[in-house]
């Protein structure tokens, strides 16, 4: 897209007027990924008032059986994707629900969030519901799409099953908060085969039995949606969990210093640095991504790279064996060569929307300009009642999404209808301009333009329209004057604050603190500071994390696992 640049000395305050600062030497440990890096699920689970009833009115033997569910979901997911579902609180509805669990699994996934929002005064990355109901759908269970680290759709409801059927229920619903989709459309184009043909895979809606594995694709589904910059709250290890401190839990708790996890754990890392969860003599730390050799790692090593343009590297503090937080730039960066803007930690433009759900690529500019003015199914701005909204005409860009050479089934989603496809020949060029209606489950049509998406010079898209980026609810990094954010020494990152270039710090990085030019072992890495001259930093209202993969869907769970696969009378285990 051409003329979206800003200009290099714009009138808002956030725009920076000088060059970006010159490559600077980093000490750099190794190549920590956020695939290699050890995940981390900080899970509440709510216990409604039939599932108490089941487990023979007992708290006790409700909270065991909730995390025994949990138990045998966390091994699963530890043992094939690094990460772990860490339980850090519990609620049980002794006395009766809190919301009104009802028939309609959607609904009473509405109704959870807004009592997480409201009634749960523990921070959380995704809220559970364990219901003893039997619900009126085809499925188990029902959870949001991408939701994790979000406050408002990071949850999922299950059904209450056995102790092993309710665990892949879980393991299903949590692995769609984190951006796995069901197999069954990569399975029918033969694209996705499950490992295990006996038991069948996780995230499929087929077998007799309980599966325990989850496929290549799920993996590759859950890897991409890291890559994208979603589940940035996963990076944290938990400080606080629901059971009392245990010695040998592999979690840093109350009265410990250090906890290497079990005598075989700790015999493969963080045993020389750690005893009986007392750190040994002249140890500052025995694990983390900034401890190497029972030492904190010297600020300014890598600890984890940047997964894309969006995202920021971050290094070692120096004072601490833990890589800090997680984060990505804040919303209006320029990415993929200035095509697009930065929001909410993805590179937004059409093209990479079309790619994620078609597979191919936008359409020509001439085709959002000829059909979305239209107001028909094939081009339009939304719906309105039973018909379509005309788009403005300054609007068309941020429409009906249109895209070349589509045709058969979405990569995720229904499509509702036929494809509509027009070809239209203008300044000598055939224009091939394709698009269809794609739903989730509950209705949300993935169809149109995200919002953030760059429709012109210095404009955004929201809610269908293109508007100018000084009308939106901007918010700032500080820096060392005016037109300096961060005093071009630093990148703003999504909460606001600065994150330096390795030899300034301070909280506008005005600081020069120079790091030393090389590690112990002599290993140095030439760093590339950001540009100073292509932001526009805003926090647009509504915005909601989408990944490429995710796009505000809901997920379901299926209740096959519940019918014909196992004995319900017997409690087996996964």
């Amino acid at each position: 897209m051409q003329g979206t640049r800003l200009p290099i000395c714009c009138p808002c305050s956030f725009c920076s007027c000088e060059p970006a600062e010159a490559e600077k030497e980093k000490v750099r440990r190794g190549h920590p990924t956020v695939h290699s890096e050890t995940k981390y699920v900080e899970l509440i689970v709510v216990n409604d008032h039939q599932l108490f009833e089941q487990m023979r009115q007992s708290v006790v033997l409700t909270s065991n059986f909730a995390k025994s569910v949990v138990n045998l979901a966390d091994v699963m997911y530890k043992e094939q994707l690094n990460t772990r579902i860490v339980l850090v609180a519990m609620e049980t509805w002794a006395d009766g629900d809190k919301i009104q669990v009802q028939d309609d699994l959607l609904e009473t996934l509405a109704q959870l969030m807004v009592y997480r929002r409201e009634g749960l005064p523990e921070p959380s990355d995704a809220t559970h519901l364990f219901s003893g109901r039997t619900f009126q759908s085809t499925s188990s269970g029902a959870a949001y799409v991408g939701g994790i680290c979000s406050l408002s759709r990071g949850g999922g409801v299950n059904e209450y099953d056995n102790m092993g059927a309710m665990a892949v229920t879980l393991a299903q619903t949590l692995g769609q908060n984190l951006g796995m989709m069901w197999n069954k459309h990569r399975s029918s184009a033969g694209d996705c085969k499950c490992p295990d043909n006996w038991l069948g895979c996780i995230m499929e809606d087929t077998g007799f039995y309980l599966p325990r594995k989850f496929s290549r694709c799920s993996i590759d589904e859950y890897n991409q949606f890291l890559q994208e910059g979603g589940g940035s709250c996963l990076f944290n290890k938990p400080l606080k969990l629901l059971d009392p401190p245990e010695c040998g839990n592999g979690f840093v708790e109350a009265g410990e210093e250090c906890d290497c996890g079990s005598v075989q754990e700790c015999s493969r890392a963080g045993g020389n640095c750690c005893k009986k969860c007392t750190l040994t003599h002249d140890a500052m730390c025995s694990d983390g991504l900034c401890c190497r050799r029972c030492k904190y790692e010297p600020r300014g090593v890598s600890c984890r790279e940047a997964v894309n343009e969006c995202d920021i590297a971050e290094t070692c503090t120096g004072d601490s064996s833990q890589c800090p937080p997680n984060l990505h730039k804040l919303d209006g960066y320029y990415c993929d060569q200035e095509q697009g803007r930065c929001y909410g930690g993805r590179c937004k433009t059409r093209d990479r929307q079309c790619q994620a759900l078609w597979g191919h690529a936008a359409a020509d500019r001439f085709c959002y300009e000829k059909l979305n003015v239209e107001g028909t199914e094939r081009g339009n701005c939304g719906r309105k009642g039973s018909g379509w909204v005309q788009c403005n005409k300054q609007d068309v860009l941020c429409g009906f999404l249109l895209c070349v050479n589509i045709s058969g089934a979405p990569r995720m989603g229904d499509l509702g209808g036929d494809i509509n496809s027009v070809t239209f020949y203008h300044q000598g060029k055939e224009l091939d301009c394709r698009g269809g209606h794609v739903q989730l489950a509950d209705g949300s049509d993935l169809s149109y333009v995200e919002d953030g998406t760059a429709c012109g010079p210095n404009m955004l898209c929201l809610d269908h329209r293109c508007l100018p980026a000084s009308t939106f609810n901007f918010s700032t990094c500080p820096g060392s004057g005016a037109r300096r954010i961060c005093s071009h020494h630093g990148v703003c990152s999504n909460e606001g604050k600065c994150i330096c270039q390795p030899d300034w710090t301070g909280k506008d990085c005005s600081i020069h603190n120079p790091l030393p030019t090389s590690s112990p072992t002599g290993e140095t890495e030439r760093y590339k500071g950001p540009s100073g001259t292509n932001i526009i930093i805003g926090s647009i209202a509504g915005a909601v994390l989408v990944a490429a993969i995710v796009l505000g869907g809901t997920g379901w769970g299926f209740k096959n696992i519940r019918r014909g696969r196992y004995d319900p009378t017997q409690q087996g285990a996964v």
